[in-house]
């Protein structure tokens, strides 16, 4: 969660009536809001988002993207943001920077529509187990040779310790380029929170699995490695997940292998290793939607990632043959929470003038966070 939350005190219109209310209702509101508030409002969707917000939405993107194009827009005063409680964190820390604030007078609000909206992956690393972790290792190895990175899907508290400890932030497009770069800074990595993207991005340059010991916080010591498996470290991985990538499995890829002859499979690089290893694309949320885009007419994929995302890519490419991975439905069930009546409340509510579940990061973590999010600019620019 952020270190400090600032919610309205009260609310002009309470949650419970919006429930309801009709769909169509709801989205004529919504609107109503949109055409009050004209330019000065943005509101982001993220694309595992349901159809009816995005439809709803300004901009859609994936959460890093979406956080820096409503930080660069000057003529945004207010950001709702259908996403997860990460997402919200960074449009705080991005779009309330220093020189940002100064530079309109004033702060941009930050809207969750649902404070429960949160993220399983961000959730297992906390910032007091990545700091027991940094204290044991110390022990062991020589601390300033570690560079810390973290996925972008983690709390601000956790990009301000690598902002501090002299690490970056990545997303899954550039987590190749944050691992060079920290590697190319130190002799060894700290990746948190998600194991699969450290482990099949380290496994593509090159690093070999002995290399890269799991570091789970939950052991009492070492995170249940040896002395030796920490010194021979090359990239020390976190025991967390996406349970919605986590689903996907060797056995589906085989399946609509042996059923779809000339099938392509399309998988996020948070999927497990086997899964990767199996697949003909693997790609972040932008590159599975430029791959799908740019394929001619009569491609056939199998793509494994959520399914809000690969069911709108099947509606808009009726072109292609698209089907979803795994043989069960599996869809971010945190991102999910954000639905029509969430967003007319929030909506309402702000142009009321009181705003609900406004997320704000504290001083002193967005500024170390800041430092390890324009390091991951920088590096882009490499």
């Amino acid at each position: 969660m952020t270190s400090v939350l600032e919610t309205a005190q009260s609310e002009t219109y309470p949650f419970e009536a919006y429930k309801k209310l009709s769909p169509d209702e709801l989205r004529e509101r919504i609107l109503a809001v949109k055409r009050e508030m004209g330019p000065r409002l943005l509101i982001l969707g993220h694309h595992y988002q349901r159809d009816e917000v995005i439809e709803l939405s300004d901009l859609q993107g994936d959460s890093y993207r979406l956080s820096a194009l409503a930080a660069e827009n000057e003529a945004c005063r207010a950001i709702i943001f259908c996403g997860v409680h990460f997402m919200a964190e960074t449009a705080d820390i991005l779009a309330n920077r220093p020189e940002k604030v100064a530079q309109r007078g004033e702060r941009i609000p930050v809207i969750l529509p649902d404070m429960k909206a949160g993220c399983s992956m961000a959730d297992m690393a906390e910032i007091d187990q990545v700091e027991e972790c940094w204290q044991q290792l110390s022990q062991v190895i020589d601390i300033s040779e570690v560079i810390p990175v973290t996925y972008v899907n983690s709390s601000a508290k956790l990009k301000a310790f690598c902002g501090r400890h002299g690490g970056t932030v990545c997303t899954s497009a550039n987590a190749d380029v944050a691992l060079q770069w920290a590697l190319s800074r130190g002799r060894r990595v700290l990746f948190f929170p998600d194991q699969h993207l450290g482990r099949n991005t380290a496994l593509k340059m090159g690093i070999p699995l002995e290399a890269m010991p799991v570091w789970d916080p939950y052991a009492r010591e070492l995170g249940g490695n040896s002395r030796e498996a920490i010194e021979k470290s090359t990239v020390i991985l976190w025991k967390g997940h996406c349970s919605v990538h986590q689903i996907f499995r060797p056995e589906h890829v085989d399946y609509f292998r042996a059923n779809y002859p000339g099938i392509k499979i399309l998988v996020h690089p948070e999927c497990m290793k086997e899964v990767v290893e199996k697949a003909d694309v693997v790609g972040s949320t932008g590159r599975i939607i430029r791959a799908v885009e740019e394929a001619p007419p009569g491609t056939k994929w199998a793509i494994g990632t959520e399914l809000h995302l690969v069911n709108r890519l099947k509606k808009k490419h009726p072109e292609q043959e698209i089907y979803f991975l795994a043989p069960v439905v599996c869809m971010c069930s945190t991102m999910y929470r954000i639905d029509l009546p969430h967003l007319c409340w929030a909506a309402e509510n702000l142009a009321a003038g009181t705003p609900v579940n406004v997320i704000r990061v504290d001083d002193a973590t967005a500024k170390d966070a800041l430092v390890a999010l324009e390091r991951m600019l920088e590096l882009k620019g490499r």
